[in-house]
C-alpha cells in the first residue's frame, strides 16, 4: 500500500511541478530565502541589533568589491554602521513573519466567515457579504493604513515600537480576508446541496460539525492557491507600510524599512542601502507569485 509521500511523488501535481523548470527554480529560490531568514542568527556575520558591535567610523561603507569597501562587510554598511547583509537577513525574517502570520489570520477569518455565509444564507449571508463589499470597495493599502492608524491610536505611544509587528499582522490580515470569504462562500453554497451533506443532516449532526468537518475539507483547494499568491502581496503590503513610516521601527528593520532608510540617502550616492533590500524583496515576491501561478494551473482540472 502506497504511503502519502509515495502518492504525492506519483501524482499529476508533482509531475507538473517537475516539468516546469521555472517553477522548480522559483521553489528553490524561495527555499533559500526562507532558510536564510530562518537561520539569520547563524548565517549573519554580525548582529545588527547589538549596538555594542557597531563602529560609527564604518558607517556608509560601499560593497566590498568597490573602492573603499571592507571585506568583512560584503554588501557594505548602512548609515548606522550596521552590516547590510546581516540587516537584510534579519529584515527578511521580519517581513516573512508578518507575511505568513497575516495570511494565516486572513485564512482563518475569511474561511470561517465564508463557510458560515454560504451555509447559513439569508440575513447572515447578506450582512457578511455587505461588510465584504465595503472592504473591497477601497484599495487594500488604504484599508491597511486605516486599520493600522486605529490600532496605533488605541494603544499608548510608548508601546508602538514594541507592538509594531502585531499591528502590522492585524492590519494586513484584516484587510485580505475578503477574497477567501467570497471564494469559500461560493463553494460552500455548491457543497451544501450535495448528497453527503444531506446525509449528515439526516443522521442529526450539528450544523457546526457539518460545516467544519464535511464542507470545509472540500473547499480548501482554491484557498491554498489564494494563500500562495496572497503571501507575496502581504510581504509587499508590509514593505509599503514600513516604507510609509507606519511599519517596523528603524531599530528592528524589515525589508520595507531598509528601503525607506536607503531612499533618504539615495541621492547622496549611498545606493547600496536601497538597492540590495529592493532586489531581495523583488526576488522573494516574484518567486512566491510564480509558485502561486503554477499551483493555480496545476489544481485547475480544465488544464490537466
Amino acid at each position: 500500500m502506497m504511503t502519502r509521500i509515495e502518492k504525492f511523488f506519483d501524482s499529476d501535481i508533482y509531475y507538473s511541478f517537475r516539468r516546469s523548470k521555472l517553477t522548480v527554480t522559483a521553489f528553490w529560490v524561495l527555499m533559500v530565502l526562507l532558510a536564510s531568514a530562518l537561520f539569520a542568527p547563524v548565517l549573519a556575520p554580525f548582529d545588527p541589533y547589538d549596538i555594542s558591535t557597531l563602529d560609527l567610523m564604518k558607517s556608509e561603507l560601499p560593497p566590498a568589491w568597490q573602492s573603499g569597501g571592507d571585506a568583512t562587510h560584503l554588501l557594505g554598511t548602512d548609515t548606522q554602521a550596521r552590516d547590510l547583509l546581516s540587516t537584510i537577513l534579519y529584515g527578511s525574517r521580519v517581513s516573512l513573519i508578518v507575511g505568513f502570520a497575516s495570511v494565516g489570520l486572513a485564512i482563518v477569518l475569511g474561511v470561517s466567515l465564508g463557510l458560515i455565509s454560504g451555509f447559513a444564507g439569508g440575513m447572515i449571508d447578506a450582512i457578511i457579504m455587505r461588510v465584504a463589499d465595503v472592504f473591497i470597495s477601497f484599495p487594500a493599502i488604504l484599508v491597511a493604513l486605516l486599520i493600522n492608524g486605529v490600532l496605533r491610536g488605541a494603544m499608548p505611544r510608548e508601546l508602538h515600537d514594541q507592538l509594531a509587528i502585531v499591528v502590522l499582522i492585524l492590519s494586513i490580515g484584516l484587510t485580505n480576508w475578503v477574497s477567501y470569504a467570497r471564494t469559500v462562500r461560493g463553494l460552500a453554497m455548491v457543497e451544501k446541496g450535495k448528497e453527503y451533506v444531506q446525509a449528515a443532516h439526516v443522521i442529526g449532526l450539528h450544523p457546526t460539525l457539518v460545516i467544519f468537518k464535511h464542507i470545509m475539507p472540500n473547499v480548501m483547494g482554491p484557498v491554498l492557491v489564494i494563500a500562495t499568491i496572497s503571501l507575496g502581496m502581504a510581504v509587499l503590503t508590509e514593505a509599503t507600510l514600513s516604507f510609509l513610516g507606519v511599519g517596523m521601527p528603524a531599530t528592528e528593520p524589515s525589508l520595507g524599512t531598509l528601503i525607506r532608510i536607503g531612499n533618504e540617502y539615495l541621492f547622496s550616492g549611498i545606493w547600496w542601502v536601497v538597492i540590495f533590500p529592493s532586489v531581495v524583496l523583488a526576488v522573494l515576491v516574484l518567486a512566491v507569485n510564480l509558485l502561486g501561478d503554477w499551483l493555480r494551473d496545476a489544481l485547475n482540472p480544465k488544464l490537466r
